[in-house]
């Protein structure tokens, strides 16, 4: 096994991890940081909506014109007075995209290209896209994730419980925010491929915050029957149980991706790639991110403030300071060990997992084992 196995065996074991849950002041603050630059960034800058939404027309010339990219952006900018996108395809024909026009001006603008171009204007072909279309494309997107967001939460709330609903959708919020405002600031055309990105990443950022939740829940059951963990330490353990697991799904994800986003449109310059890598690439990394630091800690927070879950709190500390007054190992939350003078029950067990071999050895200590040699 290579050494990122040994380590996700570790991890889920409980034998090293790193307290997130401790922490979650940190993570909020840095959140809440990002959130913010995304928000003033979308204030300020606002989204650069796509020809799709704002209407206009799209004028592609034929194969192998003489003018480059940024000179053909010059004269359609020029010709309709409004700015213009200019990308090359790759047959070496122009795709020029003038937002805000309409039919009149159309004729107009294509009869200017033809002859800034040196082509004749028969051979350029105009389509134009109403604002109307656009439009719908946005109401059915918002009432996509409308439904979506009730239909997570509603089962969450019935498969786990309330918190981790509200967790989640807190999660889900912070993802679409961070997403829309990196596109305010980048400047990225914002297109249909933009929206089905956005949605995508939705179910992505679901998927790993539920892997931590059901990890949690398992641990938790029969929590107040034990006095070795407050909540707060058994949520930090389910995060250790899949951190690599969370990385090794998130950076395979990624790759396919960065490849669309860094390569393909970079590279290559195939820019119609930009609208939907962009959004997946941002998501995905903020989806694994929420889920680790946002999610669970919230969790925790939620739970925590129980009158079930502080009494629980109150006890565990009481032992660890009545073990320490004794002169005994402290136990840390990553130990899976019990007090050296605490009775082990199956409760205890179904929290502490796999681990938990206090109660056969305390059986059998002072007593032979029986075999014979």
């Amino acid at each position: 096994m290579g050494k990122l196995g040994n380590l996700g065996a570790r991890l889920h074991h409980g034998e090293v991890g790193y307290d997130f849950v401790k922490n979650r002041k940190l993570w909020y603050g840095i959140s809440i940081l990002i959130t913010i630059t995304a928000i003033v960034g979308l204030a300020v800058r606002g989204l650069h909506m796509g020809i799709e939404f704002q209407g206009g027309a799209v004028f592609t010339t034929p194969k192998n014109v003489s003018a480059s990219v940024s000179q053909a952006e010059g004269y359609a900018e020029e010709a309709s007075g409004h700015d213009a996108i200019v990308q090359k395809l790759g047959d070496g024909s122009l795709r020029i995209q003038i937002a805000g026009t309409d039919t009149g001006a159309s004729d107009q603008i294509k009869q200017q290209l033809s002859k800034d171009l040196d082509v004749p204007a028969e051979k350029i072909n105009a389509d134009l896209v109403g604002p109307s279309w656009g439009d719908q494309i946005a109401d059915k997107a918002w009432q996509g994730l409308g439904i979506f967001m009730v239909l997570v939460v509603i089962y969450l709330a019935i498969a786990f419980e309330w918190r981790m609903a509200l967790a989640a959708f807190v999660a889900l919020i912070h993802d679409i925010t961070i997403t829309v405002g990196i596109y305010a600031l980048v400047g990225f055309e914002v297109t249909p491929g933009t929206v089905i990105g956005l949605l995508t990443i939705l179910g992505y950022s679901l998927y790993d915050t539920v892997v931590v939740f059901d990890s949690l829940k398992e641990q938790t059951r029969d929590i107040t029957k034990q006095t070795r963990w407050t909540y707060g330490e058994i949520a930090n353990r389910s995060i250790n149980s899949t951190l690599v697991r969370s990385v090794n799904t998130t950076v395979v994800a990624l790759l396919p991706v960065g490849g669309l986003l860094f390569i393909g449109g970079g590279v290559l310059g195939a820019g119609m790639l930009n609208d939907i890598s962009l959004s997946l690439f941002v998501g995905l990394a903020a989806g694994a991110y929420s889920s680790i630091f946002i999610a669970t800690p919230l969790v925790a927070d939620l739970k925590e403030a129980e009158p079930q879950m502080k009494a629980l709190k109150k006890r565990v500390l009481a032992k660890r300071a009545q073990a320490a007054a004794k002169g005994e190992p402290a136990q840390s939350a990553d130990d899976g060990e019990p007090y050296a003078d605490e009775e082990p029950d199956d409760a205890a067990a179904a929290v502490v997992g796999p681990r938990n071999q206090t109660a056969s050895r305390g059986r059998g200590r002072g007593r032979p084992s029986g075999k014979r040699r």
